[in-house]
């Protein structure tokens, strides 16, 4: 029982919020949902940014895939690593081969597969597509959130696939009970 009651210290399913004064411009107002945390690194996938020189209908196009029944939705600017990477985010009711069940929460797929069950009608019921990702060496994401910079709350369907984009970070913030225009752009120290 005691067991039981040790929490992970790892943030899988969670949702990464970009501080205010993070110091990196390529994460200001970043929301990025953590797809994996473990010893070996962390990998996450940017949910408060839309690509705007690129749709899904575009993605699709390039891959050869017929459109089908897919709409036209924003792509997300996933994260700096692997710039022309694609993945979905997407509801668990939806399994491909390379799927990874991400704690309970929602699902990540990065092959055709998804895409093409999209566009056929039969992909899962909420998703996002995603091109690029974030990145974390062993132990990195653990010191970064030792300093001013990121804020984890609990992952949230709502956020992820209800939420629209621009308003995704404060959303992320308000399920904490935060106001983000009261955050200071710089950390103290105790």
């Amino acid at each position: 029982m005691f067991a039981a009651m040790i929490s992970s210290p790892f943030l899988t399913g969670q949702l990464l919020l970009a501080m205010p004064g993070i110091g990196d411009p390529r994460f200001e107002r970043s929301v990025i949902a953590l797809c994996s945390h473990d010893e070996e690194g962390a990998l996450g996938i940017g949910i408060g940014t839309v690509i705007d020189s690129i749709s899904f209908h575009d993605v699709l196009k390039q891959l050869d895939i017929a459109v089908g029944q897919a709409p036209d939705v924003a792509v997300h600017l996933g994260g700096p690593v692997e710039p022309r990477r694609g993945f979905v985010l997407h509801s668990r009711d939806w399994n491909g081969a390379d799927t990874i069940d991400v704690a309970g929460r929602w699902s990540l797929s990065g092959t055709v597969d998804v895409l093409r069950a999209i566009a056929g009608g039969t992909g899962p019921s909420r998703w996002l597509p995603a091109l690029g990702y974030a990145g974390w060496s062993e132990g990195q994401l653990d010191a970064e959130l030792t300093r001013h910079g990121w804020f984890n709350v609990a992952g949230d369907d709502a956020v992820l696939f209800h939420t629209p984009v621009e308003q995704r970070w404060e959303a992320g913030f308000a399920r904490a009970g935060i106001d983000p225009r009261l955050l200071s752009a710089t950390g103290g120290t105790a």
